[in-house]
């Protein structure tokens, strides 16, 4: 099963390779290289110094938003799983603020933050908080009464409850919801960048398209995928870590 895991996501890289280069030859347009050829053009991008510059705009992005609402949405979202009262007064603002596409509300932030790096962060942290909160909410209503009953009957406080009970049975449930709006933040991530921005892999797709780079910018959609890829088998290993009752 280890040996599966490690394999796994080794031989799915492959064949999206292969896949992506059967296809371009197939194809036999400019607009669509060969991974070699978006390969050469990332290795020419890192020599002169923007690759890294763009990953690292992007990537501080994803992280800042991520923990910009992760912390508050965990937060809430427990209190309203776990307290009735609390729940009735968050969950009709939830239920109007979830639905709605918040990427609408990209020009009114630029408007009130200006075009700087706080806009775009607050965007994400915008969009992602209510995915986090829903689920972490809904996780923590979940949790079993008669195991907190079981537990404060042995004269366990309310800091005991919350650090040796909720948060521990909550964990896959974080998660989860951290893998969920990071797919979701990367997606935002793009939009973002295409607006009043001179950094980033999604101002560099775009950039790269507008140049007919073709070969730079699908390097620069594989970079961006790769973020991607890591962050997952950050929370992956993530999960292995916390979650030692999960392993199999």
């Amino acid at each position: 099963m280890k040996i599966a895991k490690i394999i796994g996501p080794i031989l799915g890289i492959i064949g999206s390779l292969l896949f992506w280069a059967g296809i371009s030859v197939l194809v036999n347009r400019p607009f669509l290289p060969g991974p070699d050829k978006a390969l050469s053009a990332l290795i020419h991008l890192a020599e002169n110094g923007s690759l890294y510059r763009h990953v690292h705009a992007s990537f501080s992005r994803i992280f800042l938003s991520v923990l910009c609402s992760f912390v508050p949405a965990a937060c809430i979202g427990i209190l309203a799983g776990r307290h009735q009262w609390i729940n009735h007064i968050i969950s009709p603002v939830l239920y109007v603020f979830h639905p709605l596409p918040k990427a609408t509300f990209l020009p009114v932030i630029m408007l009130f933050l200006g075009l700087g790096e706080i806009s775009k962060i607050v965007l994400i942290s915008l969009i992602i908080f209510s995915q986090i909160l829903v689920t972490i909410r809904d996780a923590a209503k979940r949790i079993a009464e008669p195991l907190i009953d079981s537990v404060r009957s042995l004269g366990a406080s309310r800091m005991n409850l919350l650090c040796d009970v909720i948060i521990p049975a909550l964990l896959p449930d974080m998660l989860s919801s951290l893998r969920v709006s990071s797919g979701t933040a990367i997606a935002v991530l793009f939009f973002s960048e295409t607006f009043a921005s001179e950094s980033g892999l999604g101002y560099l797709i775009m950039d790269a398209w507008t140049r007919i780079a073709y070969a730079e910018m699908y390097g620069a959609i594989a970079t961006l995928s790769a973020i991607g890829l890591m962050i997952f088998g950050f929370l992956d290993f993530l999960e292995w870590l916390l979650c030692p009752w999960l392993r199999n």
